[in-house]
């Protein structure tokens, strides 16, 4: 028995029953008692959704990722949980892969849902051939970005700045006197263009060859095939920026295997600053995009969003580098 039935018995809209169960005073005696009865009758029992029909609110957040075992999208999803379960909210996770027929079609599931507001984890979910999809969904319910930005009505964004992050790890490495850096880039998401950007731009500034880019898998085994890659043509090689610090570990592990001295022979930066950059031996140099304050951030702006405050549409956050052993010239 679902409550349209149970409007249709009693005659009334289904807005009118769901005020009768939680808002009876507000009904007039005659329509409340015949909706109780046949409430009664039916052994109607009310769910979530018919107290959000009179609340205007589910009290409950929709959170999309496309690959929650990756470290970077599971510890702001963490975050996020977290913040909105202090705050008297359930959190409904959907992990959408990256195809977009999925994510569209965990946009509508969220949706039927009546999830109060989506944020949308990483910037993969930003398309390239069009984002009619995110504008549709924003009509509803107001649509946080994380790393990532989309022009619209309701729509938010909270980013990291990852062109500067990339740049500053160049200039970093120039600074030390390393002149052949490379750059393995993993994706073209909007993140990913970004950094390459970044590199693109301080090599360039630093009169250095802007061209020393690989394409690599976002995987370990990305960074040793790139490795390998770059021994196989013989190139001269004193560092190596990569998109994600998996990718750096792979890398590392494969100029180790060659019999290269890090941060000697080469040096290594990363990217995203997780554990294991912390646990990786040598620790790894890494751009620290600040995963978890983009997560506070996108939970706040989703907040006061629903509390109908004044909000800015675009937050950029600055990254910064955390030097450790594979590149600290100065510890050997």
């Amino acid at each position: 028995m679902k409550m349209q039935d149970i409007a249709d018995l009693a005659g009334v809209s289904i807005a009118t029953v769901s005020r009768v169960i939680n808002q009876p005073e507000k009904v007039k005696i005659e329509t409340r008692l015949k909706v109780q009865k046949i409430l009664e009758q039916t052994n109607f029992v009310a769910n979530a959704v018919a107290r959000g029909l009179v609340v205007n609110s589910m009290k409950t957040i929709g959170v999309l990722t496309v690959d929650i075992r990756d470290l970077y999208f599971s510890n702001i999803i963490y975050t996020i949980e977290r913040q909105f379960t202090d705050l008297g909210y359930n959190v409904i996770l959907s992990n959408t892969g990256g195809e977009l027929g999925e994510k569209k079609k965990y946009l509508l599931v969220m949706l039927e849902k009546q999830v109060d507001g989506l944020i949308l984890v990483g910037s993969v979910f930003k398309e390239r051939s069009g984002n009619k999809h995110i504008l549709e969904a924003s009509k509803n319910v107001p649509v946080i970005l994380v790393n990532s930005f989309l022009e619209g009505d309701n729509i938010y964004s909270v980013l990291c700045d990852d062109a500067y992050g990339v740049k500053e790890a160049v200039n970093y490495l120039v600074n030390q006197g390393r002149k052949d850096i490379y750059y393995f880039t993993d994706t073209k998401s909007a993140s990913g263009l970004a950094k390459l950007e970044g590199f693109v731009l301080g090599m360039k500034e630093n009169g250095l060859n802007e061209t020393n880019i690989i394409e690599v898998s976002r995987d370990l085994e990305g960074g040793i095939k790139g490795s390998e890659q770059l021994v196989a043509d013989n190139r001269k090689v004193s560092a190596v920026i990569c998109g994600e610090d998996l990718i750096a570990i792979g890398a590392m592990k494969a100029f180790t295997g060659l019999g290269r001295k890090i941060p000697d022979d080469v040096g290594f930066i990363g990217y995203n600053n997780s554990i294991l950059a912390q646990t990786a031996t040598p620790t790894l140099t890494s751009v620290d995009n600040m995963a978890a304050a983009m997560a506070r951030q996108a939970g706040e702006l989703l907040v006061d969003t629903l509390q109908h405050k004044q909000v800015s549409k675009k937050i950029v956050l600055t990254p910064s580098l955390l030097v450790r052993e594979s590149t600290n010239l100065s510890s050997k």
